[in-house]
């Protein structure tokens, strides 16, 4: 990471052992070297976040391709799939339709009473 070689560690630490002294160089030492780990620890997690993002982003990519060619050369597993995909989101689309469609049935059917009813008055 920084290519320090053992001579530079030794001058390292010799000089903090004269700056600090020999009581406090073993609590700097902890110290810094938990510094240190949870910078390795931030530095992996951000890594992991940006390969899952890239791979997330590749998926969308691949899903756009398959989509833009008309799903035609799938394999015969992903087609499988893809067929229940489409099967489970007609399963839910399925009750908001016909809730939409006996709406719209109830407000046809009431709308030729009131007609019916203009009608017999006017004559």
């Amino acid at each position: 990471m920084f290519d320090i070689g053992f001579w530079e560690l030794v001058l390292i630490s010799v000089v903090g052992l004269v700056v600090l002294g020999p009581e406090r160089l073993p609590i700097a030492i902890r110290s810094v070297a938990k510094w240190v780990g949870a910078a390795r620890s931030m530095a992996n997690s951000v890594k992991d976040e940006l390969s899952q993002e890239l791979k997330i982003q590749e998926l969308q990519e691949n899903l756009k391709k398959a989509e833009n060619m008309g799903m035609k050369d799938l394999s015969p597993e992903l087609q499988d799939s893809v067929n229940e995909l489409k099967k489970a989101a007609s399963e839910v689309q399925r009750p908001y339709s016909e809730s939409a469609s006996s709406t719209t049935t109830a407000q046809t059917a009431e709308s030729p009473e009131p007609k019916a009813a203009k009608q017999e008055k006017s004559e």
